[in-house]
């Protein structure tokens, strides 16, 4: 029937060619009058309904809960799980194309991706649209181009060079291989020809590298498939290729780069954190560590290990840096930390500056000074811009001793305002990554000990989730700012209701954790969250945070990437983005009912 039954739009995309003929032979299309009743309350159904034109009312007992518009799909809860309890409306004139019960019934059973759209959990329907990606992503991998992988800049030799200037050039520039120019003749050398002509054929260093070097290369283009550089090394045997643009060779592809791209180079970039040797060589694994974000959101990898990943490699980072400007006395007698997504391993793209440094005891003034300058200077000039609030190294309020911040914490909890509860929130939160990790330990101990039992103060700290509303409204529809241009603020919206209710609650337990996905677990473990609403709030969670990734590394320079345009997102990304935003909306229903938010 109906050949133009859109089967690309979600959950039908996943149906094989011959599953899609099945459910087109079998289609009907039905005309509903405004007003009439598609679907009954609680009453049997004998279809999935897909709409075609107009709009469908979903109504329970209290009201109106939903606008269904073209390409949605109903009602799948009754006709997998036998009831409903909704009923189903036609507002105004309806077409809906007809999917008769059995042939459903018969698709679900048969294709385990096309039945994963009918769970009722949204972390079910969201571990599919993982699996999803990760196969769908891996063939956009292979499609990428040579140009977005790391490429070794072209360096030049005379054939007539030594085998002597060659190692020395090639230390100098970081490289194992250099292009030869031999009159006419283009050829490569590497730092394995060197040895192997030195150690095992015993030749002198003072030897032409013309004898040595390999004229038969092989080239790709910068705007070649990575699949076929691929290809060409394998054909040809070779470890690495030239790339020329037409004109000139503008680099040198090898193997170990090519690899580490389809396979993910992370432990590449720690090993050249770890042997950085001045803070140039920490500069250039701070460009990697954002083009690492780009290969592992491609290869689909799973968003909370992105984040670990990322800041694993930026406390690396900030670590080794400590090590290179900090005076011998501060490394031993002070804490560095890092605070906000960082701390709580949630950064996947770098931001602004958000760290701090606790004092054992105080420490003379003009080194602490210099340092707070040195450090703060140099990851500003790695790409980390000052936090808009000053809360960073630099600031003496965020480096001082334990004595000054305990007395910080006491003030907090007896006078709190709005700035009162921020600075506890970003202490909270805070992870140790160099130096005496004792002081945040003891930092955070008597954070904790002083707020025990301030049900008052933790409920003024709690109400902070009703800073900004979620963006979903009474009829399931995404709300948009049009000042934002028809955007929504993800992070404002969604992500942060989430850290702070769970960091609420974590609080007033006294946990450990800094993670919000760990403090979710520890949450259900104690019995405050239940498990499956728990487990719904972390796939939630996480997808909200993948699509704040994909937003930051499309965003242009100066965009802070958490604006969504529902209107660029596929049909089951919004149908998604709708189920996470109600799950927050349930979670800060629990958070205002936990905490009696309606007393304040």
């Amino acid at each position: 029937m109906p050949k133009a039954f859109d089967i690309s739009n979600p959950p039908f995309d996943r149906l094989a060619s011959n599953e899609a003929e099945t459910l087109r032979a079998s289609l009907d299309v039905a005309y509903f009058r405004p007003g009439e009743a598609i679907i009954g309350r609680d009453a049997p159904v004998d279809a999935l309904y897909v709409v075609i034109k107009g709009t469908v009312e979903e109504r329970d007992e209290a009201g109106l809960l939903a606008l269904l518009g073209p390409k949605d799909t109903f009602d799948s809860r009754a006709l997998v799980h036998d009831q409903s309890g909704h009923a189903f409306v036609a507002r105004d004139e309806t077409l809906c194309y007809l999917i008769p019960r059995k042939t459903a019934l018969a698709l679900i059973k048969a294709n385990a991706r096309f039945a994963a759209f009918f769970y009722r959990e949204i972390s079910q329907k969201l571990d599919e649209l993982a699996n999803d990606e990760e196969a769908r992503r891996y063939g956009s991998l292979m499609n990428a181009k040579v140009s977005e992988l790391f490429l070794h800049a072209p360096s030049f030799i005379a054939a007539s060079d030594t085998i002597e200037a060659a190692g020395h050039r090639m230390r100098e520039i970081g490289s194992n291989a250099l292009f030869v120019r031999d009159g006419e003749r283009i050829g490569i050398v590497t730092g394995m020809n060197l040895s192997k002509a030195v150690v095992l054929r015993r030749q002198s260093i003072q030897t032409p590298v013309r004898e040595l070097a390999n004229f038969d290369i092989v080239s790709v283009r910068p705007d070649d498939f990575v699949s076929s550089a691929l290809l060409l090394m394998t054909k040809h045997n070779k470890r690495r290729l030239a790339v020329h643009d037409g004109e000139r060779f503008v680099g040198i592809l090898e193997e170990i780069d090519l690899l580490g791209f389809l396979a993910g180079s992370a432990q590449v970039i720690a090993g050249r954190i770890d042997r950085a040797s001045s803070e140039q060589d920490l500069a250039i694994a701070a460009r990697q560590i954002e083009a690492q974000v780009r290969l592992l959101r491609r290869q689909g990898v799973k968003v909370e290990v992105i984040a670990e990943i990322v800041c694993d490699l930026n406390r690396r980072l900030m670590s080794r840096l400590f090590e290179m400007v900090a005076p011998a006395e501060l490394r031993t007698s002070s804490c560095l930390i890092a605070m906000g997504s960082e701390g709580r391993g949630e950064q996947t793209v770098r931001t602004d500056q958000d760290n701090g440094l606790i004092l054992e005891g105080p420490i003379e003034s003009d080194a602490l000074e210099l340092f707070r300058n040195e450090f703060s200077g140099a990851l500003e000039r790695f790409g980390f811009p000052p936090c808009p609030g000053n809360i960073m190294v630099s600031n003496p309020a965020w480096s001082k001793p334990l004595s000054d911040y305990l007395a910080d914490f006491r003030r907090w909890i007896a006078i709190p305002d709005q700035a009162a509860h921020m600075n506890v929130a970003i202490i909270y939160d805070a992870q140790a990554f160099a130096g005496n990790d004792q002081l945040l330990g003891k930092a955070k101990t008597a954070l904790i000990d002083l707020i025990r039992g301030e049900q008052a103060f933790l409920a003024h700290f709690a109400r902070a989730i009703d800073a900004f509303e979620t963006p979903i409204g009474l009829f399931n529809n995404l709300i948009t700012s049009e000042g934002s241009g028809d955007a929504l603020d993800l992070k404002k919206g969604g992500i942060f209701p989430i850290v702070h209710g769970v960091r609420s609650l974590a609080l007033e337990q006294g946990l450990r954790e800094t993670s919000t996905d760990k403090r979710i677990s520890r949450l259900c473990d104690l019995g405050v969250l239940r498990t499956d609403f728990g487990r719904d709030l972390k796939q939630a969670f996480r997808f909200m945070l993948m699509l704040r990734i994909d937003g930051q590394l499309a965003a242009s320079a100066g965009t802070s990437g958490t604006l969504v345009r529902p209107a660029h997102l596929s049909s089951m990304e919004r149908h998604l983005l709708r189920d996470a935003l109600q799950v927050v909306k349930q979670f800060r229903d629990i958070v205002r009912h936990h905490f009696k938010l309606g007393m304040f």
